[in-house]
């Protein structure tokens, strides 16, 4: 198995951020964001995805979490681009449906080299605590157009807002766990007809 590790720095005027990840581990995260909500949902990513994680960012949280929020999500885009490498012998495709409680959420990804997001998830309540859940489409946007994937989610049932977030985030980690395995049978061939993604 090769080494599908990554790390990234990304600093601009508004947030100065280092992301390390490595694709084939067993969870383990560590967070210094200053966003406790956004860590809690990346520690899912991490979780379920069986993705070792660390995320440490410096933003401009005084004024609010918008850049902090997405600019994570740009630079884990990057980090899994770069750990994946040129895709040969990748699944590319994954998908997962997870319940929590009265919340049910569908995500499926592929790898594709095309960014598109389809996002399709209306919460009860616009804020978490202190979080404000229009962040987390802003989010996954940064992460698409960074790891070049189509990535579809849609939140099918769900009341409690927490429970909506949580939901997508952990059927996340399942389809990129799936999406990024290496197929033995496809050792060396690249997954597509095109022969390049």
């Amino acid at each position: 198995m090769t080494n599908r590790t990554a790390s990234i720095e990304r600093n601009t005027l508004e947030t100065q951020i280092s992301i390390s990840i490595n694709l084939d581990g067993t969870g383990k995260a560590k967070f210094d964001t200053g966003v406790p909500f956004l860590e809690h949902m990346l520690d899912q990513i991490a979780r379920h995805g069986m993705i070792d994680m660390d995320v440490t960012c410096k933003g401009d949280l005084q004024i609010d979490d918008h850049h902090t929020v997405e600019d994570i999500g740009i630079t884990l885009g990057k980090a899994f681009a770069k750990a994946l490498g040129n895709k040969k012998g990748l699944v590319r495709y994954g998908h997962a449906y997870v319940p929590l409680d009265e919340s049910l959420s569908r995500v499926v990804i592929d790898f594709s080299g095309r960014p598109g997001l389809y996002y399709e998830v209306h919460f009860s309540r616009a804020m978490i605590g202190a979080f404000d859940v229009d962040l987390l489409r802003e989010f996954f946007q940064g992460f698409v157009n960074h790891a070049g994937v189509s990535l579809h989610i849609d939140n099918l049932k769900g009341v409690n807002a927490h429970h909506i977030a949580e939901t997508v985030f952990k059927a996340m980690g399942r389809a990129l766990r799936m999406a990024v395995a290496e197929d033995p049978r496809m050792a060396g061939i690249m997954p597509s007809t095109k022969g390049v993604l």
